[in-house]
């Protein structure tokens, strides 16, 4: 008898809870939190002057010619970069010519700043930089944003050449550049 007591109050309980919960209020709230933005770095790099910023005509054996560029990331990431040189004309005056590149010292005129390319003797047809590959390579020049570089430029018409006569080439100094940032 006592069971059945027992199991009758479990019972009335169970549907008791089950009535009531109809009656039970619940507050909610929801909140925004907005205007999250994102927004991706650029990398941008620029010469100044952008073009034929060395030139020399009637060169003879012993001339030499040199000039300031300036290398600049427009950009809001640190990067580095490379050079390329392609040259075109083919008389092989290219391959007489012999190409400095130092970053800029006192003046391009005394041409006194660190050895970049050329330390040991390299043609104009061979000018590099770095390595324009991705990746960080041996020779890449780094820069902060909104940072610049100057670079002093020299081409030599070595004193020991013996040709090409009435030849002409023209260079083409190519710049590639990539972020440093989660790229190595």
């Amino acid at each position: 008898m006592l069971r059945r007591v027992l199991v009758g109050l479990v019972a009335i309980g169970v549907l008791a809870s089950f009535m009531g919960m109809g009656g039970f209020s619940l507050f909610t709230a929801t909140t925004d939190n907005d205007g999250n933005e994102f927004t991706s770095g650029s990398v941008v790099i620029s010469t100044s002057p952008s073009s034929a910023f060395l030139t020399m005509s009637d060169m003879a054996p012993g001339d030499s010619v040199t000039a300031k560029l300036t290398v600049s990331n427009d950009g809001s990431l640190q990067m580095r970069y490379a050079m390329t040189t392609a040259t075109t004309g083919d008389d092989g005056l290219d391959d007489a010519l012999m190409l400095e590149i130092k970053t800029l010292g006192a003046g391009c005129t005394a041409f006194d700043g660190t050895w970049i390319y050329g330390e040991t003797p390299a043609t104009l047809a061979g000018g590099v930089i770095g390595d324009p590959t991705p990746g960080g390579d041996t020779g890449d020049r780094t820069l902060d944003a909104s940072a610049n570089e100057d670079l002093c430029f020299k081409v030599t018409f070595p004193s020991g050449a013996t040709g090409p006569m009435s030849a002409t080439t023209t260079a083409t100094f190519t710049f590639d550049a990539e972020q440093t940032t989660n790229n190595s």
